[in-house]
């Protein structure tokens, strides 16, 4: 009886062949279906406009992007110099401040003269088209 225990033949069965280096290949000529190479470049894609918005952080109203040191809200009336409208703020960081601060600021909400005061910005798509100005035009637009 053999010594092991299925009858299958496997990779230890036959003893390896060692091989030597490849040998160099020319340049091979592409065919006319061929995907793009290195000579004609990447593709570029089409891709969407973005730009870079201020939010307010309670109700995702869209702001200025220049925050004013007294300036609120137009539709919460939250406080927009204030640590949950910057973007040093982490709750998981000491302080809940990334910058380096002696004491911590509370509340977190209120309006404070902090200096390292940055808005908490974000980069979003547009993926809409403005919409027509008047009613004539939409209706000129329908037939177009």
């Amino acid at each position: 009886m053999s010594e092991r225990k299925y009858r299958q033949r496997g990779y230890q069965d036959e003893p390896r062949e060692r091989q030597g280096p490849k040998p160099a290949q020319g340049p091979r000529e592409k065919s006319p279906g061929a995907p793009r190479g290195d000579r004609d470049g990447p593709k570029t894609p089409n891709l969407m406009a973005s730009h870079e918005v201020f939010r307010c952080s309670r109700c995702g109203n869209r702001l200025a992007l220049l925050v004013e040191p007294d300036s609120r809200c137009a539709r919460c009336g939250v406080d927009l110099h204030s640590c949950i409208q910057c973007a040093s703020f982490d709750t998981s960081a000491r302080f809940e401040c990334t910058e380096p601060i002696s004491a911590r600021v509370s509340p977190k909400d209120a309006k404070n003269a902090c200096r390292s005061f940055t808005a908490r910005t974000t980069v979003e798509r547009q993926t809409g088209t403005p919409g027509p100005t008047s009613t004539r035009q939409a209706f000129d637009d329908l037939f177009k």
